[in-house]
């Protein structure tokens, strides 16, 4: 599906634009195509401009959206390592080629507060898995590996002050939107409403906390959202003010286990034309609940280190950055790459997890490391 997304720079004063250069970027398979059209020293009256702004905010908001996604199975998507770092046998991501920088936008230095808003009908016991999969990131006295020392990789990475990511990640508040007030087909802007609704419920409305608050919109397995299973299984970007009202990081992520598990609740189910591979034990008994804790570890993980898009990330466009779940792809062990996922623990059930929380286990894919310059994880054996 094409996406197209406008980017409007204005020079000079309000009243007086010496140059406007409207830039369209086509982003078709990875391919970027740019437009450029630039009349010179044009001057403009405050009422032309402010059609002209009205025009472009038009076509602004009737445009794709721009969102950073995620599809877990290496087999159809090969993560970073495959094509970047071609035969390396470091493994685990590990190159010199990465340059994951910092474009001096915000992290989240002071205490993260995540707000779910779970659409659709979930079932109590999933609700459970995901409250302390959340939970367990500032559980520093989990049983090792643990899913705090997964979160100790963020928390290496730092803003403009040194001020590191924080440590404390604690749930907020809930919303419940049991009878699918914007239908059970989603688009990206959509779920900016569906958020919308959230803060500004006449009861209980989520609060609302730009600097450091996440909000997390989580949909039940019968309902669809623009481009799942095909290209993602969640993504995150931040609200307009324009819909919304307010600026605020987020992420989605979607329940596959009636739509596509074999994509994104893999390895615990795998797709129909892998014929003779056996799907892995899922460690919390539901398939889709546990595919989505991968994912919702690689959301929120991006969200800290770039909620604006503005912050770390590899790569020239700031529209489709490589952030540092992505570079880190489909590795969830030590000597993970490709098509393997790295050495895992199997508990004495036969499920499959790498790390533990406050009671549970969880499969959770590794992160960029910038300081090492590899992926890494709790459980790595070296």
């Amino acid at each position: 599906m094409n996406q197209t997304h406008l980017i409007l720079h204005f020079c000079g004063s309000f009243s007086k634009v010496n140059i406007i250069s409207l830039s369209i970027y086509a982003h078709r398979h990875q391919k970027t195509q740019l437009l450029s059209v630039k009349p010179h020293l044009l001057k403009m009256h405050r009422p032309s401009l402010l059609l002209t702004l009205l025009t472009l905010l038009t076509l602004l908001t009737a445009a794709p959206l721009p969102a950073i996604g995620y599809r877990p199975l290496p087999h159809l998507k090969p993560n970073s390592s495959d094509t970047r770092f071609g035969d390396s046998k470091k493994y685990e991501g590990s190159s010199e080629f990465v340059h994951l920088r910092y474009h001096m936008g915000p992290v989240l230095t002071g205490s993260i507060t995540v707000h779910t808003i779970w659409y659709g009908k979930w079932q109590n016991s999933q609700k459970k898995i995901i409250r302390e999969f959340i939970g367990s990131f500032s559980a520093v006295n989990a049983k090792h590996p643990s899913v705090a020392g997964w979160w100790d990789t963020v928390r290496l990475y730092t803003d403009q002050t040194g001020a590191n990511i924080s440590r404390t990640v604690r749930l907020g508040e809930e919303k419940n939107d049991r009878f699918y007030s914007h239908r059970k087909s989603l688009t990206r802007l959509s779920i900016q409403s569906v958020i919308k609704s959230a803060v500004t419920a006449k009861t209980k409305p989520l609060p609302i906390n730009p600097s450091n608050g996440l909000y997390l919109l989580l949909t039940s397995d019968d309902v669809y959202v623009e481009d799942f299973c095909g290209q993602v299984c969640g993504f995150h970007y931040f609200t307009f003010p324009s819909i919304v009202g307010y600026t605020l990081p987020f992420a989605w992520v979607g329940n596959s286990a009636k739509l596509c598990p074999g994509i994104c609740a893999y390895p615990f189910a795998v797709p129909e034309y892998m014929q003779g591979l056996k799907p892995l034990k899922s460690p919390n008994g539901d398939v889709g609940v546990d595919g989505m804790i991968s994912v919702i570890g690689h959301e929120v993980a991006e969200l800290a280190t770039n909620p604006l898009v503005n912050a770390w990330y590899a790569g020239q466009d700031p529209v489709a950055p490589v952030e540092i779940a992505d570079l880190c792809e489909g590795i969830y062990g030590t000597g993970g790459g490709g098509s393997y996922m790295g050495q895992l623990l199997n508990g004495k059930d036969g499920a499959t997890y790498n790390m533990n929380g406050i009671r549970r286990r969880y499969l959770v894919q590794w992160l960029w490391n910038h300081v090492v310059s590899y992926c890494t994880g709790p459980n790595a054996l070296d």
